[in-house]
């Protein structure tokens, strides 16, 4: 067992980006795409927590594992490989890290694909989280909102004390908690002691605890048992843990922080860093052949070899459903 006092960098890349199809797919999803500043979003949170951490887990899949185990290499991090044979949501997903730690070793828990700019604020929000978790508390990262949006959870706080979580609102509820002022962004980034979680999960969902210890194990050098791990509910930390134990505390933070969930977070984020737009907000992502928009304000044309999408930018979170009706027909276009 390693140090108690560690802290390890939990990355949780299990998405697979299905309202950034065509460019994320199920062999090659969002985190793995090098199209922002010619890195991955997975290289970049690797890179970001390098200094924070003293050792890294990667929580994946059959799947994806190979392209973790590629942008590792490339970065030249040693890490703890957790390979899940299904995925079975975060709460899972979680606790095999947790059970691969020791109880004292805080967590720093991050998805693998979001952007995060300012590292002096995050570095901030990263030191309070520690400070919290440290006293066995469960910490999770609330953003101070810029616009109302409808792609992200909120939670509502009083100070650092949780009131509650929302799920993804409405245009109307989204407007009315910005101007309520004390809901932030849920980032879906958390940090405490992994025996605080697990004790916390054994209490709140037994269920989840026992049926992940059981297949934790019996791993084989990581990889989790299929049988097993289809035994394992599929529930969110959210709905597991997070909605019910009376230990949470939000660390609300102000640095820049997107999901890259959707086409006009990604429209944003590379408007950001100087990518072309025409003068209607037209953007053309992945072909650098010349294509002109008539008649359109704010369309995204995204080229790839085998499909194209075509939308605007306001209706960015409606490509999923592309993604479920190719989904329903079993196509090739999703892999």
């Amino acid at each position: 067992m390693e140090n108690k006092q560690s802290i390890t960098h939990v990355i949780l890349t299990g998405g697979v980006g299905s309202r950034l199809w065509p460019l994320s797919r199920k062999s090659m999803p969002k985190q793995y795409l090098n199209i922002f500043d010619g890195k991955s979003l997975f290289e970049m949170t690797v890179d970001r927590n390098r200094n924070i951490a003293d050792k890294v887990m990667v929580v994946g899949n059959v799947d994806n594992c190979h392209l973790s185990k590629d942008v590792m290499q490339k970065s030249n991090t040693p890490y703890i490989d957790i390979i899940e044979s299904t995925p079975r949501n975060t709460a899972a997903a979680i606790a095999f890290a947790a059970f691969a730690s020791h109880p004292d070793a805080i967590l720093i828990v991050t998805p693998s694909d979001h952007i995060i700019d300012d590292m002096m604020p995050y570095k901030l929000a990263i030191d309070e989280a520690i400070e919290k978790a440290s006293k066995g508390y469960i910490v999770t990262f609330g953003i101070i909102p810029t616009k109302p949006e409808t792609g992200y959870g909120y939670i509502e706080r009083k100070g650092d004390d949780v009131i509650s979580f929302r799920e993804k609102p409405n245009q109307v509820s989204a407007r009315d908690f910005i101007a309520k002022g004390n809901f932030l962004w849920n980032s879906g980034m958390f940090c405490f002691k992994a025996g605080v979680f697990l004790e916390e999960l054994k209490l709140f969902h037994p269920e989840v605890y026992e049926k992940s210890k059981i297949a934790w194990d019996n791993n084989t050098n990581g990889t989790l048992d299929l049988a097993l791990s289809l035994e394992i509910p599929s529930i969110s930390i959210d709905y597991a843990v997070l909605e019910r134990s009376k230990k949470i505390k939000v660390v609300s933070s102000k640095f820049v922080w997107s999901d890259l969930g959707s086409f006009e977070s990604v429209y944003d984020y590379l408007v950001s860093k100087g990518h072309p737009v025409d003068k209607n907000g037209n953007m053309v992502i992945g072909t650098n052949t010349y294509t002109a928009f008539v008649g359109l304000k704010n369309t995204i044309f995204v080229y790839t070899d085998t499909a194209n999408l075509i939308l605007q930018k306001d209706n960015s979170q409606d490509v999923k459903n592309v993604y479920n009706e190719l989904e329903r027909e079993n196509s090739d276009l999703l892999n």
